[in-house]
């Protein structure tokens, strides 16, 4: 808390320096919701000190549900598989908090320690795997750190003639921490995607791509590096700022399965969306 304030207690201050939100302080003080540095509770009569530090808990600003529902495809004692739908969130990231997976999925399973095994981007659909024990995550974590996971998904996008498929694509993607988009640079590929034609209808065509590495955006980067940008993508080849609540363009990409060797029982599994893009 700042000197040369005047103010005789911190619930005070706290009125001083938010007028429009007065009652809101006073009941979040009066109900025990701040405390000082030592932990301690502060109530209405708690002096103000400065150079001394409050804590406090906001609700987050309510949020646009996403109007679409999570399929289950698979659950036992370690894992939880579930069918994404586009829109939303892995896990909590910014703007996106309660309207994400895994608090979902949590809230709705009674599953508190229920964690991701890996991510999908918010705007991709799919199968994403969750871990429901704490004892299981670094097990099948490190499948997917250590690249021993297939994954295939399914992208519409433009169709060229000229281009010939199947190909692979690498290069080497950079993503600066507060940077809405990925880039490709002159360097050591880091990145690496095979792309194959599954079938074309006019000026448009169905792709199977399949990531070797696991960078930012790398299969989004990779198909509008070839001229061939994912229908509905707003990062690439240029970025165009989305609408709030705006769910009528998703991209089309689709996690459509992952295949891995089980770390505990040695079975080959794989799981598979239901799910279907639209062009």
């Amino acid at each position: 808390m700042p000197a040369g304030v005047e103010a005789n207690t911190i619930a005070e201050f706290l009125v001083q320096a938010h007028p429009a939100e007065s009652e809101h302080w006073l009941s979040l003080v009066d109900g025990g919701g701040i405390v000082d540095e030592h932990g301690r509770v502060v109530d209405l009569e708690t002096r103000y000190a400065p150079t001394r530090f409050v804590y406090f808990y906001r609700d987050p600003p309510p949020e646009i549900r996403v109007p679409f529902d999570i399929e289950i495809l698979h659950r036992d004692d370690r894992l939880l598989v579930i069918d994404k739908p586009h829109f939303l969130a892995t896990i909590p990231r910014g703007a996106h908090i309660t309207e994400t997976a895994v608090v979902r999925l949590r809230r709705a399973l009674d599953l508190p320690d229920l964690t991701p095994a890996h991510r999908l981007d918010r705007m991709t659909a799919g199968v994403l795997m969750f871990l429901i024990r704490r004892e299981d995550r670094r097990a099948y974590q490190d499948l997917f750190v250590s690249q021993q996971v297939a994954k295939d998904y399914e992208a519409i996008a433009a169709y060229d003639p000229a281009i010939e498929f199947p190909r692979t694509v690498r290069s080497r993607i950079a993503k600066e921490h507060g940077v809405m988009t990925a880039t490709e640079e002159p360097g050591e590929p880091n990145s690496e995607t095979v792309i194959e034609l599954i079938e074309a209808r006019g000026a448009q065509a169905r792709y199977r791509l399949r990531p070797k590495t696991g960078r930012t955006h790398q299969l989004r980067l990779h198909m509008s590096s070839m001229g061939l940008p994912i229908l509905g993508d707003n990062y690439y080849p240029n970025f165009r700022r989305s609408e709030p609540g705006d769910f009528s363009t998703p991209l089309r990409l689709l996690a459509r399965a992952i295949e891995f060797i089980d770390p505990h029982t040695r079975e080959a599994r794989r799981f598979e969306s239901r799910r279907t893009l639209r062009w």
